[in-house]
């Protein structure tokens, strides 16, 4: 088993929801932190972050859903979260125009130096 530490940025283009990390089928992530940005100047946009669990073939929503202020930023999971193969996290936002942005702070756990 490998650890990889790994960082991912995210842009939210428009107002459809994006999927903005996927675990490979052959790994685990352990997310430390997701972070959001608002770099609108002058207003707050309400961001809603789901987990998409593919062993249970459903879409949680919401563990995040916030309007984060103009000018500032969040950490969605000052927990941390876990993925398991095939899981995702997706962002939505209530406006686009690259004003949501942010980085997901990850350990990808895989199994490409496994024997047998």
């Amino acid at each position: 088993m490998t650890i990889q530490y790994k960082n991912q940025g995210y842009k939210q283009a428009d107002v459809n929801k994006a999927t903005v990390l996927t675990c490979p089928a052959d790994a685990t992530i352990i997310v430390k932190s997701v972070y959001c940005v608002n770099n609108d100047a002058s207003s707050a946009i309400l961001v809603q972050m789901n987990l998409s669990d593919s062993s249970a073939s459903a879409e949680f929503e919401f563990f995040f859903r916030d309007d984060v202020a103009a000018k500032t930023q969040v950490n969605a999971t000052p927990e941390g979260i876990n993925l398991e193969a095939g899981d995702a996290i997706t962002v939505q936002a209530a406006t686009g125009s690259n004003k949501i942005q942010g980085a997901i702070s990850y350990a990808l756990l895989d199994r490409s130096q496994e024997n047998g």
